[in-house]
């Protein structure tokens, strides 16, 4: 019997209100996304079938790797205390497996999918295998060493390349690919370039801990490369669900129930093409899922989710792998993505001389720079990784994102935080500052000087300004960070004319309400930035609006604690 996710009953109705009503997604408890997964350099994974729930309540017959016992560790910080870390059971995607550079990486593999699935396999593209001789009870497959039903293969390579890499199944790989068989591998650089705990970086740093933030990163670098420095870090893997061969293959499973392996008609004949795929899926999950806590207990074959978060001024390293069939347009809304590497390479300048560039930080370091180019859409491409680097400041944005006042009555002292420039224009000097990184040129500007969006003489509504709530309720109800934000925009400082309801002029004013629409956490007050495929069926969860490759980018000031651990 399959296990029913039936979560969801009314399925249209809670997804048109999970992005009307941001509230319902973002009072859940905080729940994060890093990296996590589990340590080696050795790993005993083993292929079996489970059940992947959907957020319109099916519940899709699908394969996976999970853990043949104890994994060694685990990273981040904190990740082994959370339930289902150990992947005690198949998993979509497999576990992701953590490694240093140079390391001499073994995987054990243990065939436990149904004796009718026939060989499995697993392919490490980008990294040699040490062990050229595939050993009975093992057979060689097309492109791999291959495990018979309830059989085991043993690969070892050599971790050569930092950065991120994809694992899949080297088997009848249009159906087991399909069927869930793969996952990431991140190979952690040897050594860590000293600017990578100067600068921005120890600020950035100076300032979890100011707040009791604990560091989640895997490390401080992602390559060997001054350029390749980063502050948080997230994996996405993107993949989508033909149903229909799902089914097809749970069909053929259950019929082939107990034949022999290798007799004539114990196999599948399951028909991969043509391929329409009813499910869009970023780490196992599709929109709401992927925003609930990584390992929640609905979702026991999808661990790990899409929620991504970050601090004003954090460098935010992407680690992204298309797993599937399709090429994925992605948008990060609020910035470009600056590409570091595809597929373990960094995308370096020609320039093969001694030359000073900028880290992207302003300071000036040795050797060749980076030359990936800075991209609106990310194209996740099946089978090929990439690393690039994400980062949001508030500059530009023509207001004060803290509703800071010079003079105010509002008895907050933060409300008269001031806002020293850097070299670079940054409130840089105070890491323990709530208004850490700052852009200054902005200090002390309300988001409106003579609100427009109130009725000029009798009207008895104030209509909201589209130019602040451009997002709406996603908003918190304010345009501003922090908890008290609201309150400090609307100090008694700020005067209106009783009869016409203007702004009196010259007045540091605006007329947005608190609306306090987002409690839960009470201490968070951020913005939600929409991260979500260009490709307009991507978005949608078997064809209903909205669903699929769709995640909120949530950035917050610093009195709120990012807990990456859940």
């Amino acid at each position: 019997m399959r296990s029913m996710n039936m979560k969801n009953a009314t399925f249209k109705t809670r997804l048109f209100l999970t992005l009307m009503v941001a509230v319902t997604l973002l009072s859940v408890p905080a729940a994060f996304a890093a990296a996590p997964g589990i340590t080696g350099p050795t790993f005993n994974l083993t292929a079996q079938q489970a059940y992947l729930n959907q957020p319109d309540g099916e519940a899709i017959y699908s394969w996976g790797y999970g853990c043949n016992g104890a994994p060694a560790g685990f990273l981040p910080t904190g990740t082994a205390a959370m339930p289902g870390a150990t992947c005690p059971t198949m998993q979509v995607p497999g576990p992701t497996l953590i490694v240093h550079e140079n390391d001499t990486v073994t995987v054990h593999l243990l065939n436990g999918l149904p004796t009718a699935a026939g060989n499995t396999s697993i392919l490490f593209p980008g990294f040699t295998l040490t062990s050229t001789t595939c050993a009975a009870p093992a057979v060689q497959g097309l492109l791999a060493c291959e495990a018979a039903p309830g059989g085991s293969v043993t690969y070892t390579f050599t971790a050569s390349a930092p950065g991120t890499h994809a694992y899949y199944s080297g088997t009848q790989g249009d159906l087991q690919v399909e069927m869930g068989l793969y996952g990431a591998i991140i190979v952690l650089p040897a050594t860590v370039p000293a600017n990578c705990t100067t600068g921005y970086h120890a600020q950035n740093g100076t300032a979890r801990g100011a707040h009791g933030e604990t560091d989640y990163r895997l490390s401080q670098a992602a390559y060997d490369h001054p350029g390749s420095c980063y502050d948080r870090e997230y994996l996405f893997q993107w993949a989508e669900m033909d149903s229909r061969i799902h089914r097809q293959a749970q069909a053929q499973v259950a019929a082939l129930l107990g034949c022999t392996a290798g007799a004539a008609g114990c196999s599948l004949n399951v028909q991969t093409e043509p391929y329409h795929p009813a499910y869009f899926l970023i780490n196992g999950r599709s929109m709401p899922d992927l925003m609930d806590p990584n390992y929640a207990g609905e979702y026991p074959h999808q661990p790990y989710n899409g929620n991504p978060h970050m601090h004003l001024g954090e460098l935010t390293l992407i680690r992204t792998i298309g797993q599937g069939r399709w090429q994925h347009p992605f948008h990060e809304h609020a910035n470009h993505v600056r590409i570091l590497a595809r597929d373990g390479n960094l995308v370096l300048s020609g320039s093969t001389t001694n030359v000073s560039y900028s880290d992207g930080l302003g300071t000036a370091v040795p050797g060749r720079g980076l030359a990936g180019t800075l991209m609106f859409n990310t194209d996740t491409t099946p089978g090929e990784a990439f690393d690039g680097i994400f980062y949001f400041t508030g500059r530009g944005l023509n207001w004060d994102p803290y509703a800071h006042h010079p003079v105010s009555s509002s008895n907050d002292p933060l409300a008269i935080l001031s806002c020293t420039p850097d070299v670079n224009g940054y409130n840089s000097g105070a890491p323990a500052a709530l208004n850490f990184m700052e852009w200054c040129q902005d200090h002390n500007k309300p988001v409106q000087v003579n609100p427009f969006g109130d009725v000029p003489a009798g009207g008895p509504a104030t209509l909201p300004d589209p130019n602040a709530f451009t997002n709406g309720p996603w908003y918190g109800g304010s345009p501003y960070l922090g908890p008290d934000a609201s309150l400090r925009g609307n100090a008694p400082a700020c005067t209106s004319n009783a009869l016409t309801g203007a702004a009196t002029p010259g007045t540091n004013c605006t007329n947005l309400s608190p609306a306090n629409l987002q409690l839960n956490p009470a201490t968070e007050r951020g913005w939600a930035f929409m991260w979500h495929s260009h490709n307009e069926r991507e978005i949608t969860t078997n064809n209903v609006f909205p669903g699929g490759m769709l995640m909120m980018m949530l950035v917050d000031s610093r009195e709120f604690v990012i807990n990456e651990s859940q």
